[in-house]
């Protein structure tokens, strides 16, 4: 019986070293493809995604006019306007312009418009943005509010045209460095009202003030008799109208009050607790005062016992029993134990709702360390930013480093998540890599900065900025200079003004 055949064979035999021979070539040619491959991979024409980019508003000034733009750098108001457009809340389409600006007696007519150049409040004669300034003398806007005028009288209304407080007020004016506070007027008295347009005190007093920088604190306030009290944001009398002065300092339930001619510190109840020993009060923590006395500050208890000597040019609170002293121009910690914690700075700060301290040198440098002083970086703070919870530190060699506020070194992606490009430097040179640390833009700028949240980065090369996009692309020439520009940033082909306070974009070297 046969059996079955699964070739035929014809008579000739198989070459095997042929065969070896092409497999050798095979494994080569494969070896290479992969090669070539990985080389392709590492290159800088990595593809890059655009990022994707949340849209916001902002002014613009191009070709001597006023117009907006969004994130991308599209034109949403044509620059048709003569003043500056106010854009009260960057995530909203609502626009503040003015026309009929009159600089001689001070008046202009002013309108809300959306993107489409719809006025979107009508039936007042006015409708105008609330002002204010920060500690830094930064002005914003408040977003929430605007104030309205109608028959010679002011209120107010919400973002959505909602009515907070009618039009029967002479005047509506924020407290310069407080939130949620105006001042409201009406037939020579002034009264205050939050940012929903709630009543907190009546308008019948000569005079309201804050009594610190927070609103929680309370106001100051003063009668028709000529003596002060304080009026809580809870509409509680918390010291009543019987006082000559009432400092603008407050802390742990206590207070400064003059009576006669010699300050004291007083708790809420009206009681005196030190009345001697010092010519002023500048701070309040822990039950212990910031005083002034000869010209020199020292720390005592609210009880008048020493605790820091007066023998500085300036203290400040700091956290715990610590304060920062300066001293013949010289910065230092000492604590209530008289012991110095750090000494030959130019200036100490404690970021409270961070919780790490800053030790500035007069190399302009900084330390920047944990509540127990111990360092754990060093260069050129060039950013602290709340909103992603990082600092951004400039080290001597022109590295950038970045840090979480308990002082952990992080990678710049750990800090920029949305980003598609990261800021790198190599052999003096500033390129991008991708989230995958593949290089994306070549090393080939002098000088260059992260990307910022609308995909832009601005790049420099030869002493001229310009600018590339969430992809890498060079999207902005080589033109600007910006010499005196504290802040380097573009949207688009629009560059940041030099005045940052204003906060808009512009074409135009400056």
């Amino acid at each position: 019986m046969s059996s079955g055949k699964r070739y035929n064979y014809d008579g000739q035999k198989i070459n095997m070293k042929k065969v070896v021979s092409l497999i050798l070539v095979l494994v080569i040619i494969i070896l290479l493809i992969v090669s070539v491959a990985r080389n392709n991979s590492n290159k800088g024409n990595t593809t890059v995604a655009e990022k994707t980019v949340t849209t916001s508003y902002f002014p613009v000034y191009t070709n001597g006019k006023w117009g907006v733009i969004d994130s991308k750098g599209n034109t949403i108001i044509d620059a048709i306007y003569d003043s500056m457009i106010v854009v009260p809340d960057p995530s909203q389409e609502v626009f503040i312009t003015q026309t009929n600006v009159s600089l001689t007696d001070g008046t202009y007519t002013s309108n809300v418009i959306n993107a489409q150049g719809e006025n979107l409040y009508s039936g007042f004669d006015s409708v105008e943005m609330v002002q204010n300034v920060d500690a830094n003398g930064v002005i914003y806007y408040d977003t929430n509010i605007l104030k309205v005028k109608k028959d010679n009288k002011y209120g107010m209304i919400d973002a959505k045209g909602a009515t907070l407080l009618e039009c029967q007020y002479d005047s509506i004016e924020p407290i310069s460095n407080i939130k949620n506070s105006y001042i409201i007027k009406q037939s020579g008295k002034v009264g205050l009202v939050d940012q929903s347009g709630n009543i907190i005190i009546n308008p019948e007093y000569k005079e309201i003030t804050a009594l610190t920088d927070k609103y929680e604190d309370g106001y100051v306030v003063l009668n028709d008799s000529g003596k002060y009290g304080i009026i809580n944001y809870n509409k509680k009398q918390v010291l009543e109208f019987k006082y000559n002065e009432i400092k603008h300092v407050t802390g742990s339930g206590y207070y400064v009050v003059k009576t006669d001619d010699s300050l004291k510190i007083i708790d809420s109840k009206g009681e005196s607790t030190n009345a001697a020993g010092f010519d002023d009060v500048v701070a309040i923590n822990n039950s212990r005062a910031v005083i002034k006395k000869d010209n020199k500050y020292g720390v005592i208890s609210v009880d008048g016992e020493s605790e820091i000597a007066a023998e500085y040019d300036s203290i400040k609170y700091l956290f715990d029993d610590y304060y920062a002293v300066v001293k013949n121009n010289e910065a230092s910690v000492v604590d209530t134990d008289g012991e110095t914690k750090l000494s030959g700075y130019s200036g100490i700060y404690y970021y409270s709702e961070q919780g790490f301290v800053k030790a500035e040198k007069s190399s302009g440098s900084s330390d920047l360390m944990d509540t127990n002083f111990e360092i754990k970086a060093s260069g050129i703070v060039t950013e602290i930013n709340a909103k992603n919870s990082f600092i951004r530190v400039r080290t001597s060699d022109g590295e950038y480093k970045y840090y979480n506020f308990q002082l952990e070194e992080k990678s710049s992606k750990d800090v920029y998540p949305a980003n598609t490009l990261f800021l790198q430097k190599k052999d003096g040179k500033y390129g991008y890599v991708n989230k995958n640390g593949k290089v994306a833009v070549e090393y080939q700028f002098d000088d260059a900065t992260e990307q910022n949240e609308y995909g832009y980065a601005a790049v420099k090369k030869d002493g001229k900025w310009g600018a590339i996009d969430s992809t890498g692309k060079l999207v902005v020439e080589f033109n600007y200079e910006l010499k005196n520009n504290t802040i380097i940033d573009f949207i688009g082909k629009y560059h940041l003004a030099t005045d940052t306070n204003a906060w808009y974009y512009t074409d135009i070297e400056e």
